[in-house]
């Protein structure tokens, strides 16, 4: 058997899963007993909910006696490091452009990578069925875009296919007819280099994601340079500080379809999942013995944002959570280190806040909601850039951002983009649309998303991934807005929410219960203290007008990711299964004029 490894790469949303879908409805991969769900590829629950896929995966399909593995790639810049590592494992990429929005971000920070690793691209040309589809202009897009980036001859002369993912069809010129995806896996075979089956040498591997299981521990997904590898059989790992280690593979498993399958051997040229091995880690090289020459380390890009995790110590603090001590969630930071990669922990002796860094807000985000989600209960602090120190001048990480907005919006997100140190790269208008190509600095982008949700009414697009380290920019100004804190704990009333309203923007509803320093809404002006559940004195005098109709405005639903673009630094989110709550982190008002937070 021969095998073909590729890699399907591009934006948020563009469609990669949804393809990777269709090749497997229409290659009979799936059992009469699987169920056919859309967007197969992501089985996580948070992957549904947002319509992204976090986790790279891997799926194979079989056309007579070729095997074709699949991997789907996150299109998020916050998992961009998956992206790159996964790309050292496969031959060539699938790189998949909107038809319509043409070449982001992601799809120009993965296709260097690719380049960079001499792989030649194929270009697939997607959703070809929408009205305002212009794809002969965005191939031309691409070709700048390949240009652009340094590309050879060779990757210059790339070939391209045009596909409607969600009905399952492609073609290689527009208006040929076609009614299912047969050109698309013909190009593949045509044009993706045969594995090199190179069995007659020792075994070279090397893993670039991990997992975990509960029976078995630690497992590493990785392709087979190679040799053969068999299941029992004693394997030499070479770590990454030059060490090496002996262990026993116990599980050796290659998918088949989306699922894996267990198999006593595996040949050079194949992806495979082992187990056994209880510190493998990425990047390094699993042999057959102590003598063979590791191959070419992966390097882990840095994080580039940093937060506390803290133990919940608000008044409600372990009325919702099943898991709430500071030890519980150690463990689970300690759990999460096994699989993630991008992430650092620091876990201080004798303390109960935990420094968490990661790539992104995302990134980070991700990890709460799922701890969230299991029950833990934990408070979180302001996501912060991570500002780092070179030959005594002090750097920053800087994003290129791209942004399309309707034309009347445009005047707005330049201004607002300008008083967070953004400077612009390139402006382009196109029917009625604005794109505009920013580099500003991580700490311009945090809290910012809401804002311009706000300013462009839904209808703009914001995407970002990491650019550089560059000299810091100075103070930036993140929220000229105060906060309604409630001096009370108790029980929110209507009447009170109704007066409130009019000096800003609520996070709550009656009748819920509130404690004393906690953030029930966004003022208008300055932070300001109020009571939230003072009701109306009543007496007992008639008065014709007195009974004013409460018409309360529906409350800001606070959101995870809201909740963190919002919070000032000395402010927490307190996050429990039931609830996301914002908190000062001195609770009352005396502690914090004492704190010098309140100027008296």
């Amino acid at each position: 058997m021969d095998f073909r490894n590729i890699a399907i790469i591009a934006h948020v949303d563009h469609g990669k899963t949804t393809l990777v879908d269709a090749l497997l409805k229409q290659t009979g991969t799936f059992s009469e007993r699987e169920e056919i769900t859309e967007r197969v590829m992501d089985s996580n629950d948070l992957e549904k909910e947002r319509g992204i896929t976090i986790y790279a995966k891997n799926a194979a399909v079989k056309i007579d006696n070729t095997k074709i593995n699949i991997v789907d790639t996150p299109g998020h810049a916050d998992f961009g490091s998956e992206v790159e590592r996964v790309l050292r494992m496969v031959d060539s990429v699938l790189l998949l452009v909107d038809a319509y929005e043409g070449p982001m971000p992601q799809t120009k920070f993965v296709l260097r990578k690719s380049l960079e690793l001499g792989l030649k691209p194929i270009v697939v040309i997607n959703k070809i069925d929408k009205p305002s589809a212009r794809p002969d202009v965005v191939l031309d897009m691409v070709f700048d875009l390949f240009v652009e980036l340094g590309a050879t001859d060779e990757q210059l002369d790339f070939k391209h296919i045009y596909t409607n993912a969600r009905d399952g069809i492609a073609m290689r010129e527009i208006g040929d007819k076609s009614d299912n995806l047969q050109p698309l896996l013909e190009m593949i075979i045509e044009v993706v280099p045969q594995a090199p089956s190179e069995t007659d040498k020792p075994l070279r591997m090397q893993p670039v994601n991990l997992a975990y299981d509960k029976f078995v521990g630690r497992m590493a997904t990785g392709r087979i340079y190679e040799g053969t590898l068999k299941q029992g059989q004693k394997v030499s790992v070479h770590k990454l500080d030059g060490t090496i280690e002996t262990h026993k593979v116990t599980k050796l498993l290659t998918s088949v379809g989306l699922q894996k399958e267990e198999v006593q051997e595996a040949y050079a040229g194949d992806i495979v999942m082992i187990a056994g091995i209880p510190t493998i880690n990425v990047g390094e090289t699993v042999s057959e013995n102590e003598n063979t020459e590791p191959l070419p380390a992966i390097n882990i890009d840095p994080p580039t944002l940093t937060m506390h995790f803290l133990v919940n110590n608000s008044p409600f603090a372990g009325q919702e959570g099943k898991f709430v001590t500071s030890r519980q969630i150690r463990e689970r930071l300690e759990r999460e280190l096994e699989t993630n990669v991008g992430l650092e922990v620091t876990f201080p002796e004798n303390s109960d806040t935990f420094q968490v860094s990661g790539r992104g807000e995302m990134h980070l985000s991700v990890l709460i909601e799922s701890m969230r989600r299991e029950g833990y209960e934990l408070q979180v602090s302001q996501p912060q850039a991570i500002i780092r120190e070179v030959n005594g001048v002090k750097e920053e990480p800087y994003e290129n951002v791209t942004i399309d907005v309707p034309d009347e919006f445009a005047g707005t997100v330049i201004e607002q983009l300008g008083t967070r140190k953004g400077e612009m790269q390139n402006m382009t208008n196109n029917t009625g649309s604005t794109r505009l190509e920013y580099i500003i600095p991580t700490r311009g982008l945090l809290g910012y998303r809401t804002k311009f949700t706000t300013s462009t009414k839904g209808e703009g697009t914001l995407s970002h991934i990491f650019s550089h380290y560059g000299p810091h920019k100075g103070e930036i100004e993140r929220r000229k807005t105060g906060s309604l804190i409630s001096g009370v704990t108790g029980k929110t009333l209507a009447f009170s929410l109704n007066n409130l309203q009019q000096r800003g923007i609520l996070f709550i509803d009656p009748a819920q219960n509130v404690y004393e320093g906690q953030v029930i809404g966004m003022s208008n002006k300055d932070t300001m203290t109020v009571n939230p559940t003072k009701g109306k004195n009543l007496t007992n005098m008639r008065s014709s007008g007195a009974d004013e109709a409460i018409n309360l405005v529906t409350p800001v639903d606070m959101t995870l990711e809201r909740a963190l673009e919002y919070i000032e630094d000395d402010e927490y989110v307190e996050v429990t299964p039931e609830n996301i709550r914002i908190r000062k982190q001195l609770l009352t008002e005396n502690a914090r004029k004492r704190g010098g937070v309140i100027k008296s």
